[in-house]
């Protein structure tokens, strides 16, 4: 642990120092964020936080060259460079679009060059273990090229859509590799190979993103920008299938084979993806480009119902505490009653979370329409007599 304990140092330090500097940066050069109809923000912000989270990154990738008993995993494959690589792509491309903003399919094109990078340096889901008797389907050269391309856009642009208040994107990803360096950690135990590169990868990030947070929680003195949204998906992207393409039985809970490898990623960052999927069905019933912004993701959606900025913040960090924890739970946990008992607890306190307020604000609103109707049938009751 002590090793992967000093890159998560690494990062998160960087991170805080280089911050102050990239701000100031940003500040000279122009790259404001100004408030609009579909920015919550109410003053003009500094942005390009992610090239800091870069730096960060790169911080921890070099710490862990420092130490023996990780030094081997940049001799042994070319993950962690290919990653640091690919990282420097797309941050690039968010930065430009945080400066002169750029068209949806030109981002999108980016990430898909970013992927590419990914696969050309062995990061790639090599199988899965299917239940039900199926057991374990090595994935083909074609179809390992479909889902990891996949797999990064869909993180990337979760973690973007995630992105639209002070500190979330950024606490919601400390939480994510968190929560998934635990389970590659202390999870299962027959990996053909320790998943070493996940492990750092997920330790670099979980730091940069907390190395981030003091400038960029709520009021935040700096955004990340796509160029940082982006980059903490990538980096999730890469974690998640450099950790779970090397696991091809399951182990340790008794329906752990249900989560490992397919769902274990999903759950840990549920919240951000179940996100990502409702502003999609949204968009295409509505007829609208799955790429047009609106402001009816469910951070938006906790403000309308009346919680501060802050607060919202703060309960969605809190269900995504829940979603990890669940992850993990299925991985230790051995009988299914007492898993369904954790499970539907985090539901419940998921929606004691989030629906009594919105019940309460139906209430309030319910309540100023009947005073307004009395007002006004006041107000024309002298007239009559």
């Amino acid at each position: 642990m002590g090793p992967y304990l000093g890159v998560f140092l690494a990062s998160a330090v960087a991170v805080a120092v280089v911050t102050p500097l990239v701000r100031r940066l940003a500040v000279r050069v122009g790259a404001i964020d100004k408030p609009s109809d579909r920015k919550v923000h109410p003053k003009p912000t500094p942005t390009g936080g992610g090239v800091g989270l870069l730096v960060g990154v790169g911080a921890g990738l070099g710490a862990a060259l420092l130490f023996p008993s990780l030094r081997s995993t940049f001799f042994e494959t070319s993950e962690l460079q290919g990653t640091l690589l690919a990282a420097l792509v797309i941050t690039l491309i968010g930065l430009i679009d945080d400066l002169f903003t750029l068209s949806a399919p030109a981002k999108v094109a980016g990430q898909i060059l970013s992927a590419g990078l990914l696969i050309l340096t062995g990061v790639e889901l090599l199988y899965f273990w299917f239940p039900l008797g199926l057991g374990t389907v090595v994935v083909g050269s074609d179809l390992a090229v479909l889902l990891t391309v996949a797999w990064v856009l869909v993180l990337a642009n979760a973690i973007n859509l995630m992105d639209g208040l002070d500190g979330l994107a950024a606490g919601m990803v400390v939480i994510a590799a968190s929560a998934f360096f635990v389970y590659l950690f202390w999870g299962p135990t027959n990996f053909i190979s320790p998943p070493t590169g996940a492990l750092i990868l997920s330790a670099a990030t979980a730091g940069a993103a907390l190395g981030l947070l003091p400038y960029n929680f709520y009021p935040a003195r700096i955004f990340m920008g796509d160029s940082g949204s982006m980059l903490l998906g990538l980096l999730m992207a890469s974690a998640t299938i450099s950790g779970v393409g090397r696991t091809p039985l399951p182990s340790g809970g008794d329906i752990a084979a249900f989560a490992i490898p397919v769902l274990i990623p999903l759950l840990v960052l549920a919240v951000p993806l179940v996100d990502v999927a409702l502003a999609i069905i949204r968009r295409l019933r509505r007829g609208r480009s799955v790429f047009a912004p609106d402001k009816e993701h469910i951070h938006h959606q906790l403000r309308e119902v009346g919680h501060t900025h802050r607060r919202a913040v703060l309960i969605i960090y809190f269900w995504g505490v829940l979603a990890a924890g669940c992850a993990l739970a299925i991985t230790y946990i051995n009988g299914r009653g007492l898993l369904a008992v954790v499970v539907g607890t985090a539901l419940v306190l998921i929606a004691a979370t989030y629906v009594p307020q919105r019940l309460r604000e139906k209430a309030r609103a319910r309540r100023e329409r009947e005073a307004e109707a009395k007002e006004g049938s006041a107000a024309v009751a002298p007239k009559a007599s």
